[in-house]
């Protein structure tokens, strides 16, 4: 994806961008409740999105790639789905710097096996990237759905929702994983917790 720092613990796309969104309105750090969506996301993660929202405060309002962005005003970040969910692989570079200049943070649904050909979200100047696993044929788990993955840049890692695995060195000097930064609800009040996960 082209970020630096990227977890898996994560249910579902249409969970993924949700949880991307509340990092997003975590991470631009004001009253900001703004949240607009590309028209040519998928469906299941456009309604995964307002159901998230709707408790939290948060507008999601709808947006056509086609038309310029009438206000950036109150606008924390956008999601945007690459390739689209019919199919077009579109230019997102005059988006994203637009959104940078407006202080909004960049969200873009992309599909791993793509990115094998196309510019990685990271290089284009997204902020997040999400998805889903399957497409390196990850199966689906204990009859649930596709894992999927969140990719972000390194400053905001203290907010990205669910687990952090590092490598680190056990005390006979062998590789050894463990948990890192512990943001989970366990350890922190939950009114500030980072996710919805358990």
């Amino acid at each position: 994806t082209g970020l630096e720092i990227a977890n898996a613990s994560l249910l579902d796309e249409a969970t993924a961008a949700a949880e991307a969104m509340t990092l997003c309105q975590r991470s631009t750090k004001g009253s900001k409740n703004r949240f607009l969506v590309s028209t040519l996301c998928h469906p299941q993660t456009i309604e995964v999105l307002k159901t998230r929202a709707e408790p939290l405060g948060i507008s999601i309002e709808m947006f056509d790639e086609g038309q310029p962005i009438e206000s950036w005003q109150d606008v924390f970040g956008l999601i945007v789905q690459y390739p689209a969910t019919n199919g077009s692989v579109n230019q997102y570079e005059a988006l994203i710097d637009e959104a940078h200049e407006n202080h909004a943070l960049v969200i873009m649904a992309t599909d791993l096996l793509a990115l094998m050909l196309l510019r990685s979200p990271g290089e284009l100047g997204a902020d997040v990237a999400i998805g889903n696993a399957q497409r390196f044929g990850v199966p689906f788990g204990l009859g649930g759905p596709h894992a999927a993955f969140m990719a972000t840049k390194d400053e905001f890692k203290r907010t990205m929702p669910g687990r952090l695995v590092g490598q680190s060195i056990d005390r006979h000097g062998k590789p050894a994983y463990r948990l890192s930064l512990q943001t989970r609800e366990q350890h922190i009040r939950r009114e500030k917790a980072t996710s919805n996960i358990c």
